[in-house]
């Protein structure tokens, strides 16, 4: 189960990288949180770990439902442009994918060396990272790198959980706050681009 989430975190993640659709992109983020969240589960259950239980629930709340919801209200207050068309073409979206895919398994082996187990998971997680980098270049709009950052925090938080087996509650209390903080930023920038506009 839990590899089959992973794999399905990875999938939501390239689909958001060919969404063209603001409301589409915010599902795809809504989803990729949601696998976080019961990934956490399933770990914190594998490990027997509370912390890891309620870091998977408070993400499904926060992530999965609270700060997509949040970013919709946010764009129709702001009347955010809805068609977000991608600045790279797709042609060359689907050779620079699989290139970031096979670039980071070869990047992550030698850590695989040191780990026991999960060697995909670390992979899974480090080519997340760069494909949300990749989402944050590919727009010009300021949602989209917004959504890109978010998911570049859920990559983290997968090497996190899955090549430490689990993290103390205190680096995930951090990390939200962290997001917390970034939500204000999200606000000021979404204010920006109206004026802009």
């Amino acid at each position: 189960m839990i590899d089959f989430l992973i794999g399905l975190f990875l999938a939501s993640l390239i689909v958001a990288l060919f969404t063209s659709r603001l409301y589409r992109l915010l599902f795809w983020y809504s989803l990729n949180s949601l696998t976080l969240g019961l990934l956490a589960l399933f770990i914190g259950e594998e490990l027997d770990d509370k912390a890891m239980l309620i870091t998977g629930i408070a993400t499904i709340v926060i992530k999965a439902a609270g700060i997509p919801y949040l970013l919709k209200y946010l764009s129709q207050k702001f009347h955010l442009v809805r068609q977000i068309q991608p600045e790279i073409k797709v042609q060359y979206a689907i050779i620079l994918i699989p290139a970031i895919l096979v670039f980071t398994f070869y990047l992550s082996e030698p850590i695989t060396h040191m780990i026991r187990s999960g060697s995909n998971d670390i992979a899974v997680s480090i080519s997340s990272l760069f494909l949300s980098l990749l989402l944050m270049m590919e727009h010009k709009n300021v949602a989209p790198k917004i959504i890109g950052f978010l998911c570049m925090e859920n990559a983290l938080f997968l090497l996190g959980i899955t090549a430490t087996d689990g993290m103390p509650m205190l680096v995930e209390l951090g990390i939200f706050f962290d997001l917390l903080m970034a939500i204000v930023v999200i606000n000021l920038l979404l204010h920006k681009e109206e004026a802009n506009q």
